[in-house]
């Protein structure tokens, strides 16, 4: 073998090395970034949150064109299984109001899937969609319904997140107004403002503090 061709196998060999080590580091550094956003999700939010909110409702789809806004309330649960990903659960009670005709109030039993955005920030836009069970108050009238919406949460305090939303609620039956008329199904707007109040977590951070290779104080959302 001559000098060229041992010289050529030496620096393919070398590059070789140096690529499988650059690629090994950057795992490395992205392995370490995961496990340093996910503690400091957990450290600054939560594994699971209790869901307030209040907020008005009204009918966008239906056979009047003179529904009016009113009160809602919702009270939820969530469970965090990623950052970024939750599942939750939200009871909701709103009245439908037709002005001088109709006012009967109802109440939703909803699933949502939600994705936070940025969730290692104190801001977060997210979106959401799931399916619920919609009934009135003496369950005379019962539908089944799909939702999907947005929001925004603002970190206010440790653990609390300041939450403004609107969701898109569509109905599997045209008789939310009390009248069944026309071909198309009722629809309901809802908009609310709430509080995200986040809990637990606290053996899973703790099994993440054991896999960080460095203190991340100075890289948490809160000191």
């Amino acid at each position: 073998m001559n000098f060229n061709l041992k010289f050529a196998v030496l620096c393919f060999v070398l590059n070789l090395m140096a690529l499988t080590t650059a690629f090994a580091q950057k795992q490395t550094d992205k392995s370490e970034k995961q496990i340093n956003n996910r503690f400091a999700f957990l450290d600054s939010r939560g594994l699971h949150a209790i869901d307030l909110a209040v907020g008005s409702a009204t009918l966008i789809d239906s056979d009047y064109s003179n529904s009016e806004l009113d009160l809602s309330f919702r009270l939820g649960y969530k469970y965090h299984i990623t950052s970024h990903l939750n599942i939750n659960l939200t009871y909701n009670k709103y009245n439908v109001v037709i002005k001088d005709l109709y006012n009967e109030g109802y109440m939703s039993f909803d699933v949502n899937l939600e994705y936070l955005i940025t969730p290692f920030n104190k801001f977060s836009p997210y979106i959401f969609v799931g399916g619920g069970y919609n009934a009135s108050n003496y369950y005379n009238t019962t539908a089944t319904k799909a939702q999907a919406g947005l929001g925004i949460e603002y970190m206010v305090a440790y653990q609390v997140g300041l939450k403004l939303f609107g969701e898109y609620n569509y109905m599997f039956t045209d008789e939310l107004d009390g009248l069944i008329q026309g071909s198309s199904d009722d629809s309901l707007l809802r908009i609310g403002l709430g509080l995200n109040i986040y809990f637990g977590g606290q053996k899973k951070k703790e099994a993440i503090r054991k896999k960080m290779k460095t203190v991340i104080n100075s890289n948490l959302i809160y000191p």
